[in-house]
């Protein structure tokens, strides 16, 4: 019988990885399928102890919390063959999204992990580090850099209210982009480079991404007046920003991006650009329903 580990994040979701977690646990332990649980005090020494469980042997890992203890796991699952599979318990959930299981129970999960495979998926690989969902940089990193400061609102909420005071002070940054060999520069709002379709808690940014098609998608917005950045800004959760003229998407191999901006990943802080960005095509094995649906 296949013998899992749990990787849990307490506090994802304001507790609710924590509770959570302890059911995915239980379940395990009555089938006789729990390896071990990870639950560490830190980013750091989760990373670690996620590692040395991988390097021991193990069928497979459970991570049950958001994008950013997946941002974390994936780190020690690329490239090992152990297959993840993903319990969302943060508030963004977007990786779990790009699986096609964001609404997917511990049980339904837990299910699927023993009673199937993993199969390979696409990751995007930035200065040697790897993610799940999207790279960005622009008006969205530095919402996410306020958005991190803040204590007040909780959950996706604290994003838009994030927006709003940062907006009124955003100005365009100048860009030069390298796209599998060809090199151009151009004023830009915002930049995401995509391995899955959103971020953010469901904001389609490029919705025809796909974990498993070995492209990225680049998402280009051009200057926008700040009126119209915010009448085309709630369409992004239909996906439907990307028929405006401002919006650029090209796919690709691999991007290089200079600016004097800061990038994120998987909501993630990766730092200041420049920045190289590549598909890691099959890099993961990962438990999804994007071959096989999972009733949501």
């Amino acid at each position: 019988m296949a013998k899992i580990t749990v990787v849990v994040n307490p506090i994802a979701g304001g507790g609710h990885g924590a509770r959570i977690g302890a059911q995915v646990v239980e379940q395990l332990r009555k089938v006789g399928s729990l390896e071990s649980v990870v639950s560490a005090a830190s980013a750091i020494e989760t990373l670690e102890e996620t590692q040395r469980v991988v390097s021991e042997g193990t069928d497979g890992v459970i991570a049950v919390g958001g994008d950013g203890l997946v941002h974390l796991v994936i780190q020690a699952l690329a490239q090992t063959g152990v297959g993840l599979a993903v319990v969302p318990a943060g508030t963004g959930n977007d990786f779990a999204r790009a699986l096609g299981m964001p609404l997917a129970s511990p049980e339904q999960i837990i299910e699927r992990v023993l009673t199937t495979a993993p199969q390979p998926i696409d990751l995007g690989l930035a200065n040697q580090r790897f993610f799940g969902a999207i790279l960005s940089t622009g008006f969205d990193s530095i919402v996410n850099e306020r958005a991190n400061s803040m204590r007040w609102p909780r959950g996706p909420m604290r994003y838009n209210v994030a927006i709003a005071r940062e907006l009124p002070l955003f100005k365009p940054r100048h860009y030069r982009f390298t796209i599998d060999g060809e090199t151009f520069e151009t004023a830009a709002m915002l930049v995401a480079v995509a391995n899955g379709p959103s971020y953010g808690g469901g904001m389609k940014i490029c919705p025809q991404a796909q974990v498993h098609d070995g492209w990225l998608d680049v998402l280009i917005l051009k200057p926008l007046s700040k009126i119209e950045f915010l009448r085309v800004f709630p369409r992004v959760y239909a996906g439907t920003h990307v028929n405006h003229p401002a919006v650029v998407i090209r796919r690709a191999r691999s991007v290089e991006i200079e600016a004097d901006a800061i990038a994120y990943a998987d909501g993630e802080r990766e730092g200041p650009l420049p920045i190289r960005v590549t598909i890691a095509e099959n890099a993961l094995m990962a438990w999804s329903a994007l071959r096989d649906p999972l009733s949501t």
